[in-house]
């Protein structure tokens, strides 16, 4: 045996405390309600939601950051939940797609895409509404993006803006073109 000294006995320790980190206190809103959680330090924001707050519409997609399934709006600013820990929330404020409206009473960009069908299978459909509600208020706030022709002007909701800030939410049933028309009618604009 290779690189094992004759006599030594190794340490055993249970598996449970090699592997088992300290869970941490963090304290946040979610959804206009103050919340404090006890979980593992590693836990993403997706997993707290869903697994410590069984918040279950935002969905864990890829758990790459590459879907946009996951996300959620933090402090007024659209998040990919699967890739940021809990912890780094200490006093955020955090809306989710249960947040945003109830079947009683909608969001307008939720009973949009009801009107146009933008969504298919439904599971990208939490992360997509999340996603236009931020992506209408970055042009209200005049933030450009990548397509943005005139820097200092503030941006509108062209056919390109629309479609470059929303690329990083995927519909794998392809209702694109939905979508696009529910952001639309929300912002009062043809695209």
């Amino acid at each position: 045996m290779i690189g094992v000294v004759p006599g030594a006995q190794a340490q055993q320790q249970p598996a449970d405390q090699k592997t088992r980190q300290p869970d941490v206190g963090v304290s946040f809103e979610v959804n206009g309600k103050p919340c404090t959680l006890q979980f593992d330090a590693r836990t993403t924001l997706l997993d707290a939601l869903r697994e410590h707050l069984r918040l279950t519409g935002t969905k864990k997609g890829c758990d790459h950051g590459q879907c946009g399934a996951c996300t959620v709006i933090v402090n007024g600013i659209r998040i990919n939940s699967c890739l940021t820990l809990a912890v780094m929330h200490e006093g955020d404020r955090i809306t989710t797609i249960e947040g945003l409206g109830h079947p009683d009473h909608l969001h307008p960009m939720q009973a949009a895409f009801v009107k146009h069908d933008g969504y298919q299978c439904g599971y990208c459909t939490p992360g997509q509404i999340c996603s236009a509600v931020a992506v209408l208020d970055e042009i209200k706030a005049g933030i450009p993006s990548h397509v943005t022709a005139e820097l200092t002007a503030s941006p509108e909701l062209t056919n390109s803006e629309l479609r470059e800030r929303m690329s990083g939410n995927i519909c794998r049933c392809g209702a694109y073109s939905n979508i696009a028309e529910a952001i639309a009618e929300v912002a009062g604009s043809k695209t």
